[in-house]
């Protein structure tokens, strides 16, 4: 669009550029024999010479070890050499201030960055392809923090498609399309509790879990919000984790962030990442660890985002048997390319080392694990020694998990995996998959079964509970009580089991302090912990109001209580997943629908291992006295008692019983305890 262009060079000479075609301006000089910094003036017909930088006399931003390690998969802080970037030169005419792009479109013929810095113009700003990397990059000079933009990528069918940048770390909000260019300035206060995590190890800690989508925990809110909201709030209930379903930019808002668009971006709807960076902030400064949801087995199909990126199948395996994922309606990646799975364990590393976070749950475990997942026989191809087993999802986790602990010391990694594959949270030395844990997902489904039947039926079905035990030291598990629970027809927590409305939330107690109690870590997704009675929904939020109920109010009460406990005592978490830390009393006291076991910390049982006495009694009869058994006599305190959080109940907790000599349950003490109907209760020697 020029009608003249000149360029002035650092000594002050001009040397006009005569047009050569189509907008390309060329000359040659020798006053200048090396590289140098220069202007460019450029006459539009306007009646004015403008004077400005030109992109291409900069040196690529990504050097040579970048682009090795990339194609190679094993760049692990890709997004600080991918992406868009503010950065500022230095030079003889000035200081140059802009924003440098790069994006990896191996398969393109041509990309151009677009953008307010250019109008938008999809000819104006040709990316430099960078050897055989298939890394495209571009310098713009006077391109700012805060600018829109994206890529024009013209694929080998000539066709071009804008796309969002993968790598962006901000983005509009659907069903805008544009990333955004972005730096964070946040300066972080975590200080003491970053020093301490990396000293801590939390596989062994205590870890009660508030699980937690953004949206409609209080609709409205920002990130900002709840940095006072929801902190005060599980601050005062006392969980040591919030984990936040996914956060990553996702255009959809009923997929409650599993069709992820943007993997490296907080998404906009509830801030800026800074904003974000708040929020993990004040949760790590009031002493609550933070765990997000991750993504990695697939992401969404939406035409200006992963899908196709560079005109052919690129991130997605190319083989609809691999790349498709015919449940969910997505894209499954390959596993197996280096740059894609570089571009994973990368983002792994990003959330963990630029927001802070202590963990991340893996979504969909299983689903990546087997290649007939979901899968009719003939829609999907054997690994090369012929089984289901994929083995380069494989190779992907373990390679995110040991990366993940090498590191960021102090993070965790949790799997969602719903299915017997052995070693899930066995180090990757030892041939495992190198998770902390894994979702207990056997558990939580007899449970929920279990609390579906009837009281008077329940001693048909009392090894539902006590078959987790066969398998409880397996793994390092956690038990959920997530969102999928309470969701598409389920129900709420409290609606899980029969009877009228009272039994209901009294087995909401009772199976909430036995769930406390059992070896696992914890997870509670929200509403549950007031006994929320309908069904969740994003789109609107939780029943706040029943907290001005007394019988609602105490539920919650007695979830403070239960985790003011759990922190203090170490029987309830520091053998969670060893043998040691659990002893059976009664476990096939069917036809009173009542367990009764000891949980046990480091020491002697008999003389000063923290204990937890527990008795469960899901009938509907009140039992008085029930004996069991105990390790050691003297005074043993009620400290919990679920039916005393009835308003109506009184409550026994406080209560000192004198333990006799008269063994019980294999124990050389025992106790005469009262245990009403549709209640735990938990006692501890006197003095703990």
């Amino acid at each position: 669009m020029a009608r003249t262009v000149r360029a002035r060079l650092a000594d002050g000479t001009v040397l006009d550029l005569p047009h050569v075609r189509g907008g390309v301006w060329s000359g040659t000089t020798d006053v200048a024999n090396a590289s140098q910094d220069y202007r460019l003036l450029v006459d539009y017909g306007d009646g004015v010479e403008h004077e400005q930088d030109d992109p291409y006399r900069f040196i690529p931003t990504l050097g040579e070890v970048d682009r090795f390690l990339i194609n190679e998969g094993r760049h692990e802080q890709l997004w600080t050499v991918l992406g868009s970037h503010v950065r500022h030169y230095e030079g003889p005419m000035g200081d140059v201030w802009g924003v440098s792009f790069a994006v990896w479109a191996p398969n393109a013929t041509a990309v151009h960055v677009v953008g307010d810095f250019n109008g938008w113009d999809r000819i104006s700003h040709p990316m430099r392809r960078l050897g055989e990397s298939g890394v495209w990059e571009l310098f713009i000079p006077g391109a700012s923090e805060g600018m829109n933009y994206q890529y024009a990528v013209r694929g080998q069918d000539t066709a071009v498609h804008l796309k969002a940048d993968p790598m962006a770390r901000y983005a509009e909000v659907a069903p805008k399309q544009a990333s955004i260019v972005h730096q964070s300035h946040y300066e972080w206060g975590d200080q003491d509790w970053m020093t301490a995590r990396a000293q801590r190890d939390p596989h062994t800690g205590p870890m009660s879990i508030y699980e937690v989508h953004l949206g409609s925990w209080r609709q409205g809110q920002t990130y900002r919000d709840l940095a006072e909201h929801l902190v005060n709030y599980v601050k005062d209930l006392g969980f040591t984790h919030v984990e936040f379903l996914p956060v990553m930019e996702h255009p959809y808002v009923p997929s409650w962030g599993y069709h992820v668009t943007g993997y490296y971006a907080v998404s906009s709807r509830w801030g800026t990442p800074d904003e974000f960076r708040l929020l993990v902030d004040y949760l790590h400064r009031n002493g609550i660890g933070v765990i997000l949801d991750w993504v990695p087995g697939h992401f969404a199909t939406d035409p200006w985002a992963l899908a196709r990126f560079d005109g052919q199948a690129l991130y997605e395996h190319p083989d609809p048997r691999k790349g498709w994922h015919k449940e969910w309606g997505s894209f499954i990646f390959d596993f197996g390319r280096p740059e894609v799975r570089n571009f994973l364990v990368a983002n792994a590393t990003y959330w963990l080392e630029e927001f802070h976070i202590d963990g991340l749950r893996v979504d969909g475990v299983a689903s990546m694990l087997y290649l007939d997942y979901s899968r009719q026989p003939g829609e999907w191809i054997p690994n090369i020694h012929g089984g289901r087993e994929n083995l380069e999802a494989v190779q992907l986790l373990q390679e995110a998990n040991a990366t993940a602990y090498k590191r960021t010391p102090g993070v965790v990694m949790i799997a969602e995996e719903s299915t017997s594959w052995a070693g899930v949270s066995k180090p990757t030395d030892q041939g495992g998959l190198g998770f902390g844990f894994k979702w207990n997902m056997g558990w939580m489904n007899d449970a929920l079964r279990y609390l579906a039947t009837d009281p008077i039926y329940r001693q048909y079905h009392h090894n539902k509970l006590t078959f987790a035990l066969m398998y409880a030291f397996s793994e390092n598990f956690v038990l959920p009580i997530s969102h999928d629970e309470v969701v598409h027809g389920k129900g709420s927590l409290m609606r899980k089991s029969n009877g009228s409305r009272e039994d209901r939330i009294a087995t909401l107690r009772a199976f909430i302090a036995y769930m406390w109690t059992h070896p696992g870590k914890q997870l509670l997704f929200m509403g549950s912990e007031f006994g929320q009675e309908s069904e969740w929904s994003d789109a609107r939020s939780l029943d706040w109001w029943l907290l001005d109920q007394p019988i609602h109010y105490r539920i919650h009460a007695q979830v403070k209580d239960m985790n003011a406990i759990y922190r203090g005592n170490p029987a309830l978490w520091a053998f969670d997943h060893d043998p040691r830390g659990f002893r059976w009393l009664n476990a096939d006291d069917a036809g009173h629908n009542t367990f009764s076991y000891i949980r046990y910390g480091a020491g002697d049982p008999a003389v000063d291992a923290p204990a937890v006495a527990v008795v469960v009694n899901f009938s509907g009869q009140t039992h008085e006295p029930y004996r069991i058994g105990v390790p050691r006599g003297g005074r043993w305190r009620v400290v919990l008692d679920t039916a005393g959080y009835h308003p109506d109940a009184p409550s026994s907790t406080g209560v000192l019983i004198d333990a006799d000599n008269h063994g019980w349950d294999g124990q050389p003490w025992a106790l005469n305890v009262t245990v009403p109907r549709l209640s735990t209760v938990w006692l501890v020697p006197e003095g703990e």
